[in-house]
């Protein structure tokens, strides 16, 4: 079985992933969409850890192959230890093309077994980030079209509360 890992913070998840993760589950008999953290760093994030992986979990509902999981540490150590020898990123523009390249080239020269795939977004997916959703719902703005509905639901109830 060829399992391919796809990483990310997902922080929180956007419709350009879940077009990312429809792609790859196509390609590969199992995926499995990992938060990666670090809880050694100031940076927490917008969500919780468990509150990403609940709404990834409430995002994929119609995908039969696919797999929720986070994890700290090297990308490549963890795909090791899930027997997975593809990491799947995600690329919106060519702006994002040198970051994800030299991750690549990093993972690569980390260990030579495990194979990066770039997954393009559909044209009308490209400007999302969730760093753009995050700014837009925090100011009361509709993200519905940007984010799967659970997230949507869980931004307006979270920016209710602030």
């Amino acid at each position: 079985m060829t399992t391919a890992i796809y990483p990310g913070s997902f922080d929180p998840i956007t419709n350009g992933h879940l077009d990312v993760l429809k792609t790859s589950s196509e390609i590969f008999e199992k995926v499995i969409i990992a938060v990666a953290y670090n809880p050694l760093k100031n940076f927490s994030g917008f969500l919780t850890v468990d509150e990403r992986l609940e709404l990834i979990k409430k995002s994929i509902t119609d995908f039969n192959n696919v797999e929720v999981d986070c994890f700290e540490g090297l990308t490549v150590e963890y795909a090791k230890k899930k027997g997975a020898k593809v990491l799947i990123r995600g690329l919106r523009a060519v702006s994002d093309f040198e970051f994800e390249m030299q991750l690549s080239q990093t993972n690569s020269s980390l260990d030579k077994e495990i194979k990066t795939i770039f997954l393009t977004t559909r044209p009308k997916y490209n400007f999302i980030s969730s760093s753009s959703v995050k700014e837009v719902a925090s100011f009361g703005g509709d993200v519905s079209k940007f984010v799967p509905a659970p997230v949507n639901e869980f931004l307006i109830n979270k920016f209710k509360e602030v």
